[in-house]
């Protein structure tokens, strides 16, 4: 895993996100077609950056919910 690779990923999940207004862990994995790893580090790489919330799912205490930090 290197810095390049991550950010390829966190514009594939960026990307997904964009195109969507909140989205789970299971259905942006299915979108972005990245395991866990990946997807964790480039969802990280974009929390660092402040371009992504992260919540937990009120309908599943198992499931995050993940949406783009609207800038104002």
């Amino acid at each position: 895993m290197n810095t390049e690779a991550i950010g390829s990923w966190a514009g594939l999940v960026w990307n997904a996100l964009n195109e969507t207004e909140t989205v789970g862990l299971k259905q942006l994995k299915k979108i972005t077609k990245l395991k866990d790893k990946e997807l964790f580090a480039a969802v990280g790489w974009l929390a660092r950056e402040g371009k992504v919330d992260i919540q937990s799912n009120p309908d599943d205490e198992k499931d995050l919910l993940f949406a783009l930090v609207q800038e104002k």
